[in-house]
Order: C-alpha cells, then sequence, then structure tokens
C-alpha cells in the first residue's frame, strides 16, 4: 500500500476514532486502526467490539493495500509534524511515515488479525435526518443518563419511533429528559414504530465527531448503524426494555412558577457554595409569591440564600433538590422564560418552555 494523504485529512480521520480504542489484554489489536483503501477512498476504522466507527478520508492512492497500526503512536506522530504532506507506504507488516524531513517506522499488524467490523443484513428501511438536529436533541437528554450495573436499560439513550414523531429519552431514575423529533424534520421508510435503546458511549460520540449534513439510520435486532457521507458508526443495542417512564410525567402541577432562565442559574450557582454531601438547594415560595427564594447551609460553612423575581400560580412549598441536577436541566433550553411545574416535595417536578412542547425534564424532588 502506497498514499499520500493531507496532515490535515489524517489527523481529523484518527481523531475520530481516537475515542473508539481500547486497552484490552487478549486482544491488544483493539489499540490498532484499520487502514486500508476502498472503493478509490482512504478508510480508517476502529472498533471495540461494542462500537466501530469508520472514516473515509480524501488521499492519493498510488498502490492498493491495507494494514493496522497503534492509533495513539499514528496520532502523535500526526499532530507534531511540520509538514502538510505525508506518505504512508506498507512493506511487510511495517509502516512507513514519511515526510520532507521525518521518517518513522511503526510496527503493523495484517488486515486480518483485525476484528471484523459487522454489517447490517437489513438496510432496505431506513430513517434520515439533519446530524444538527439529532446532535441537538441528543444534547438535550444525553446529562440525564448515567451507566448503571444494576440496570443496564438505563445505561443509554431511548430512540422511541411512532412514524409520525421521533422521541429521545434519557434517564437515571432520579431525574428524566424527552426530547419529541416532529414528522417533517425526518424521512422513513419504516411502516411501524420501534423502540430501541443505544449506548451511552454511542450517543457521546455522536455528539462529538463532525458529520456531513445528513444522516441515515439503518435497524437491526442487535444493532445499528448512522451513515454519512464520510463516517460510518455501527454500535450494538442495549438488551432490555426500557422503563415505563410516561407514568411518572405530571398530569397537572400544584404550583407553576414563570421566570427568567439566567436568573435561576446564576442564582443556583451562587448558593450552591453552601450545599451539603447531597448537593441539595431548598427552593420555597417567598414574599406573597413574588419570589423564589433558594437557600442552602453546611454545618461547617454557614448559609446563604438568593431571591429570584417569579410569577407563581397554586400552593406554596419548601422542596430540595440537587442543584447539579437542577443545573443540568435548565442548560437543556435555550429560552429566557421558563415555566417550573412543583407537586410537592416528593413528586416530580417539571422544567418547560411554554413556547416548545417538544422537550421537558423531569427531576425529583431530595426527600427531607
Amino acid at each position: 500500500m502506497k498514499l499520500v494523504i493531507l496532515k490535515n485529512n489524517l489527523r481529523d480521520g484518527l481523531n475520530a476514532l481516537e475515542r473508539t480504542v481500547t486497552e484490552n489484554t487478549n486482544l491488544p489489536i483493539l489499540k490498532n486502526v484499520l487502514i486500508r483503501t476502498f472503493n478509490n477512498k482512504i478508510q480508517l476504522s476502529a472498533t471495540n467490539l461494542e462500537l466501530a466507527i469508520t472514516r473515509f478520508v480524501s488521499g492519493k492512492i498510488i498502490e492498493e493495500g491495507s494494514i493496522t497500526a497503534p492509533l495513539s503512536t499514528l496520532l502523535s506522530i500526526t499532530n507534531n509534524t511540520n509538514n502538510e504532506r505525508i506518505n504512508l507506504n506498507v512493506e511487510n507488516n511495517t509502516l512507513l511515515f514519511k515526510t520532507d524531513n521525518y521518517e518513522a517506522v511503526i510496527q503493523g499488524l495484517p488486515e486480518e488479525e483485525f476484528p471484523i467490523i459487522p454489517k447490517l443484513e437489513n438496510i432496505s428501511n431506513y430513517l434520515q435526518i439533519n446530524s444538527e438536529i439529532l446532535k441537538d436533541s441528543l444534547s438535550k437528554v444525553i446529562n440525564a443518563v448515567q451507566i448503571s450495573e444494576i440496570r443496564p436499560e438505563i445505561s443509554g439513550v431511548l430512540f422511541d419511533f411512532q412514524v409520525t414523531n421521533f422521541k429521545l429519552v434519557g434517564t437515571d431514575s432520579f431525574r428524566l429528559a424527552e426530547k419529541t423529533i416532529n414528522e417533517n424534520e425526518f424521512k422513513s421508510t419504516f411502516q411501524r414504530g420501534f423502540k430501541i435503546i443505544i449506548p451511552l458511549k454511542t450517543a457521546q460520540e455522536l455528539l462529538r465527531i463532525s458529520m456531513s449534513e445528513i444522516v441515515t439510520i439503518f435497524i437491526d435486532p442487535n444493532q445499528m448503524l448512522f451513515k454519512s457521507d464520510d463516517l460510518e458508526i455501527i454500535s450494538r443495542l442495549i438488551d432490555g426494555t426500557y422503563p415505563d417512564y410516561e407514568q411518572i410525567i405530571p398530569k397537572s402541577l400544584e404550583t407553576d412558577l414563570v421566570f427568567e432562565r439566567e436568573h435561576l442559574v446564576n442564582a443556583v450557582k451562587l448558593v450552591s457554595t453552601f450545599s451539603g454531601k447531597i448537593n441539595d438547594v431548598k427552593i420555597s415560595l417567598k414574599d406573597g409569591k413574588k419570589f423564589l427564594e433558594i437557600y442552602s447551609a453546611n454545618q461547617y460553612l454557614g448559609e446563604n440564600k438568593y431571591l429570584v423575581p417569579t410569577k407563581a400560580k397554586g400552593k406554596d412549598f419548601n422542596v430540595s433538590f440537587n442543584w447539579r441536577y437542577l443545573i443540568d436541566g435548565l442548560k437543556n433550553f435555550s429560552s429566557q422564560e421558563m415555566v417550573f411545574g412543583i407537586n410537592g416535595d416528593n413528586r416530580p417536578a417539571l422544567l418547560k418552555n411554554s413556547a416548545d412542547n417538544s422537550y421537558f425534564y423531569i427531576l425529583m424532588p431530595i426527600k427531607s
């Protein structure tokens, strides 16, 4: 194999794969990137056996071929070379990296030893969506997800496709976020709905990696493929049934609060300086329901409070929340005016934008 490739193209391709490689004493080749020529393109692939990413990059192919080489080593010397033009040659399972004033011989392994990247059997049906819409929707639910060994079914993002809309859901049982993508924002050939759970790692990579404008999604019983012009991401799916979360969505609210989002974010950040080990801040209505009082106390530090102007309807309350979870929810919104629905100190609270029903964030209070 003989290739000529620009530094930026090689660097960007390797960066897309960097977090996929893993240390595995039983399969040390998982630290390698597969470099091969394919359909007049240069293909870079990496896998950890649960997630496989392939990036196609431009370059001049002088001689077809393939090799695998340590990704971290190749990325390091690519980042540090001063030359824009890089020559990659393969001789006897070694990769020769050469520029005008630099040369390195990297020990490699043949393609035959690299794990086979699975192919999806069913590609007749697909869902097509703008990559920015997909990423924006993922970003609004992903911070509600945490890895759980006890409940692996909540260790990822739920893709709930219902033909006329497409919902993304994340929860860690303390908070929950749901984003709905309307049917005018995607194209699909699926005739019926489906529910699948993609691992958190896959969702994180989808957010991190740059993509072309349109992403096509294919589904198999055990895996899925995200495909764009120069990128393919194949991921296993999490086995299990996602919780019936809709039963915890508040159907009515005891108290409706309307406030400026940034004002509450700043107040919670400031007051949280005195919060305890469980990151608790107390929120209550004050002064004839004109102000929200944000309060926290620490026996070793002291106490503090902040008054936030609000418009309130309903019952008075005094409820504690995990301030980090509350901030996470508030940051997921872009609107200035927010609605915070409270249902006492032991039932879920609801954050939403009164002008947009496509997204909401549910937060459980901390029990007194």
